[in-house]
């Protein structure tokens, strides 16, 4: 099977991009050969045929210009030493394109001599096999133009001359490492050239350097020096993360291609365990020895309420080093003391007394690791089958690729030379075989007939170097993680690359892909549609790479691209949280390709389209852009860098912003672009604030002073408390709980937008898994409930040997212990406000009316603000917290029986054993224009007992007690509506 390719706009306009600098260039066939001196092309040197240049540099800064001006980028001012660069995520056909703009630049102006030069051995490979692949779509395109293109090989170099004396496209792919060294064969003089140094073939030619991700090319003065040593014509440079942008041509950056849908979409599917808090968990976070040496660790830490929270706390060898201690007294925690703290570079780790030793971001106490890949494997495969289940009757080959860090965790070697299976793939092969029995997998063995007769061993393989005896090996890697290849490796990627199409083959029954992780960039496939990365040691992959080598949009089985945006996902199986991997891949982008999310660049204005005065449609453009950035610089609205400002956020949501008179009639256009650039606007609006008011006659009136005079006395309370009846209610109530399960394994997974303001997930499904696997260590459960609940021991024993459940307490000790804690002392509480006595403590003991005199309020109409009637109310606005409240206060302000109401200010309490019992409302009824009533109300939105906290409505008992305790006549009550509260009257 073989991929077709389609005309995409995107792509002719990035080469259109490139090739339109050389406008004006005569087209001149170069046909010449070395050996009989003729010359019947554009130029001829001592040793070949070369590119020729006949533009000045003016007139192609005018054209590098005009380009920039049609495609809304920065103008350039130089020719910045003849280097051009296109801007290209991940997965949208960068090879593609620059390998069009070589047949492109050959048709237009006779140029024929191109050098492509590579980071690695693997984009070396992969640029081959992509040349390979393209070859019969562009014999097709550009009919009689021959491209010849081979990699360079040290040991080959008669090719080297072809390269330079040929009259056809020449193209040589060599990797920087192979000539940027004075010691390499490439730079040294060799009698079979006539004493000439091969690099001088190439230099004689003049050729247009193409740099294919330069960031990791010429990143260092002696690669540029490798580069210049070439004698390019040009230089182009592709990648989507370029750190210095030479007169960009033409930019795709990742917000563009995912809206654009020219890349799949991403799905996290997340996978890791919950925070049971039943083992000691350290996590090291970093480590320093600026003023002392000290870490930042992880721990679960024992709060004052008896609950248990994941912290970060610093740690020193001196003082702060019992981990005991800083987690509150967890018993999990004895022995763990830290003896030291080494810092040194790519050793950095903290030490305990017990002997154990942490390492950077490694972990203790988390669920074991192996189990944890094994739900990672699971979720991968079951994820894999479903998608073939809605793909495969579209001729869609699903794929699924495994990142592993060690050989031997996938294939195990014996002396005698036989292999046996790694841990991964022993997990693999028992998920996959329980999981393909289930009914809903049955299709694709039924009516697909798409398993039929695979077997398990044969639907996953190996991707990893090979020794000489064709056995499996580790690649070896940098500190950094990258690959440092040899020709084992070499001999790999020559492989990967030639199976690429096998693998799309419905024939081929490998569907599951393990590879090593070193192997993270210069190969992908486009129907990878699930990645899983299993990394024991510190994992070196960037987001941005582990999805690279699945953005590709699919083809089917005919080889046509698949542009449905419902099938193009691609899944990340994480052991994070899907809001973690958004944040951390939205990090990345930042950092890798200068796409700031909620940042205004100078060109972000430069697409708005508008109709000139001769009714004809014209792009903004960047000039006029880059005014409006100055405009928006000038009013102080964002920063030098673009950075958004408060002021231009608050001016949006007020409806205040402006901007001058030449783009008035795009002003809408202007507003939409900043605020797809900024994150989100203001909840309140400015316009709506109000400062609210205090009415001082109805403050000193008697009708308020009447209302006051019955509810401003202060109580004091006592409470008698059964122990027996707090035992049975106990055991009553831990009898009820659910059944316990061991720790769970969540799989959640997220679809990720990826938009001008920012990286966000939006959750999809979620599973949870028991892991029963587990053995659990038992912590004292006695001392902990005494510590929580104040109550004897004894009590506490006869309590859980009551409770019959504490089988449940082995399973996950921690949620039992706090489970059983909060049940006791919400029985504590319940039997506290059933024996609670309240008595009024005197004349002289009570809130003064100048409660509200010392009480500022700021509110915000149509937000959490009502205006009121200036003579019912002790304010001129009431502020509200809920639209219950806002309901009840309109009521209150429109009837006539009402004669005053107050909102209570948060100053005025009650005291309880619950806390301190703030009430809402204090309302003067005038029933039948005779008789006055006082209440005091408490609004709910549900008075159903269930429907109310426990701590809630202890509170409104105490409130009960308290106002009854005053004996002055004012009725307390809670009411879900202002219709209830007038029923009672």
């Amino acid at each position: 099977m073989k991929i077709k390719f389609d005309e995409q706009q995107y792509q002719i306009e990035a080469v259109n991009s490139i090739v339109d600098i050389f406008e004006g260039q005569s087209v001149k066939v170069s046909n010449f050969s070395v050996g009989t001196g003729h010359i019947l092309g554009q130029q001829q040197t001592e040793l070949g045929v070369g590119n020729k240049l006949e533009l000045s540099e003016q007139e192609v800064l005018e054209n590098i210009q005009k380009i920039q001006l049609q495609n809304h980028l920065k103008k350039s001012t130089t020719i910045q030493d003849w280097n051009f660069t296109v801007e290209m995520e991940t997965g949208t056909g960068k090879t593609y394109v620059y390998t069009r703009s070589i047949f492109e630049l050959n048709k237009k102006y006779g140029f024929s001599k191109f050098v492509i030069v590579v980071p690695s051995v693997a984009i070396r490979e992969g640029v081959y096999k992509s040349f390979q692949m393209t070859a019969e779509h562009f014999n097709e395109l550009y009919p009689g133009q021959y491209c010849h293109y081979f990699i360079y090989d040290s040991s080959k170099l008669e090719r080297v001359r072809e390269f330079a004396t040929s009259n056809d496209i020449e193209v040589m792919i060599m990797n920087i490492d192979a000539f940027k060294k004075n010691e390499n064969l490439i730079n040294q003089e060799r009698d079979a050239m006539n004493g000439k140094r091969p690099i001088e073939f190439i230099q004689e030619t003049n050729p247009i350097v193409i740099i294919d991700e330069p960031q990791s090319v010429d990143n260092t003065e002696k690669a540029k020096e490798a580069i210049v040593s070439l004698n390019p014509l040009c230089k182009l440079r592709y990648s989507a993360t370029h750190r210095e942008t030479y007169n960009l041509m033409y930019k795709l950056d990742p917000v563009d291609a995912y809206e654009k849908r020219l890349v799949k979409k991403i799905e996290v599917l997340s996978v890791n365990s919950d925070d049971d808090h039943n083992d000691p968990y350290i996590k090291l976070i970093n480590v320093s020895n600026k003023s002392g040496y000290k870490a930042t660790i992880e721990l679960d830490e024992k709060k004052k309420n008896g609950t248990v929270k994941r912290v970060r706390k610093q740690i020193d060898p001196n003082k702060k080093n019992n981990l005991f201690l800083l987690s509150g007294e967890r018993d999990l925690y004895q022995g763990y003391v830290l003896s030291g703290i080494d810092c040194y570079p790519g050793n950095e780790s903290i030490e305990f007394e017990n002997g154990k030793i942490l390492g950077l971001g490694d972990v203790i106490g988390g669920m074991n690791d192996d189990l944890l890949k094994r739900y990672q494997i699971r979720e991968t495969i079951r994820t894999h089958l479903d998608k073939e289940i809605k793909l495969v009757h579209k001729g869609i080959k699903v794929l699924s690729l495994f990142f592993i860090d060690k050989v031997a965790n996938y294939r195990i070697y014996n002396e005698d030379g036989t292999w046996g299976l790694g841990k991964y793939a022993k997990m693999f092969e028992e998920e996959y075989t329980k999981l393909i029995k289930l009914p809903k997998y049955q299709t694709l063995f039924k009516e697909d007939s798409y398993l039929t007769n695979f077997d398990v061993s044969e639907v996953h393989g190996g991707y990893f170097s090979q020794d000489k005896k064709g056995r499996f090996k580790d690649s070896r890697t940098t500190k950094d993680g990258s690959l440092r290849s040899n020709k084992d490796d070499e001999s790999f990627f020559e492989l990967i690359m030639k199976k690429k199409e096998e693998l799309l083959s419905f024939d081929t029954p490998l569907r599951f892909i393990f590879s090593h992780s070193a192997l993270k960039e210069g190969w992908d496939n486009p129907n990878v549609f699930q990645i899983c990365t299993l990394v024991e040691t510190k994992d070196t992959f960037t987001k941005r790479q582990k999805i690279g080598r699945g953005l590709r949009l699919p083809v089917n089985n005919d080889g046509r691209r698949v542009y449905d945006e419902n099938d193009n996902i691609l899944s990340v199986v994480a052991n994070e949280s899907y809001e973690v991997f958004a944040d951390s891949l939205q990090k990345e982008m930042e950092e890798e390709t200068g796409v700031k999310f909620g940042y205004i660049t100078q060109q972000v204005f430069a697409p708005i389209t508008y109709k000139d005065e001769n009714d004809k449609e014209q792009t903004l453009g960047y000039e006029k852009s880059e005014r409006m950035f100055k405009y928006l610089l000038e009013k102080n609205y964002i920063d030098k860098k673009g950075k958004v400002k408060e002021s231009l956020k608050q001016d949006l949501a007020n409806e205040k912003f402006s901007v001058p008179e030449e783009f008035k009639s795009i002003k809408e256009d202007v507003e939409r672009v900043i605020k797809k650039s900024i994150k989100k606007l203001p909840v309140f609006n400015g316009k709506d604030k109000i400062n609210i008011g205090l009415n001082k006659e109805v403050l000193l009136g008697d009708e308020f002073k009447q209302l006051w005079d019955k509810i401003k006395f202060k109580t004091t309370f006592s409470v008698d408390l059964d122990s027996e009846k707090l035992i049975n209610e106990s055991v009553l109530e831990i009898k009820k709980i659910d059944s316990f399960r061991s720790r769970k394994v969540k799989r959640e997974n997220a679809l990720l937008k990826v938009e001008q303001s920012g990286v966000t997930g939006e959750g999809r499904t979620m599973r949870v898994y028991e892991a029963l696997e587990e053995e659990r260590r038992l912590p004292d459960i006695l001392r902990y409930l005494q510590e929580q609940t104040n109550l004897k021991r004894r009590t506490l024993v006869d309590i859980l040997i009551k409770s019959e459940r504490l089988e449940d307490f082995k399973k996950n000790p921690q949620a039992f212990m706090e489970a059983v804690m909060k049940i006791i002392n919400r029985e504590k509480r319940k039997l506290i406000i059933d024996g609670i006595k309240y008595e009024r403590i005197g004349e002289h003991e009570y809130y003064e009316q100048s409660l509200f005199e010392n009480e500022e309020l700021v509110g915000y109409m149509k937000a959490n603000a009502v205006q009121v009637d200036n003579t019912k109310s002790v304010y001129n606005y009431i502020k509200y917290d809920s639209e219950t409240e806002k309901t009840f206060a309109e009521k209150l302000n429109n009837d006539e029986d009402v004669k005053l109401f107050i909102k209570l200010p948060g100053s005025f309490v009650i005291d309880t054993p619950l806390g301190n019992y703030n009430p809402d409302w204090a309302i003067l009824i005038e029933k039948d224009g005779i008789e006055k009533l006082f209440f005091v109300i408490e609004t709910k939105g549900s008075t159903e007992q269930e429907d109310l906290r426990l701590r809630e409505d202890g509170k409104i008992t105490c409130g009960r007690k308290h106002f009854a305790a005053l004996e002055s006549g004012v009725k307390y009550d809670v009411a879900n509506s202002y219709e209830q509260l007038k029923e009672n009257v």
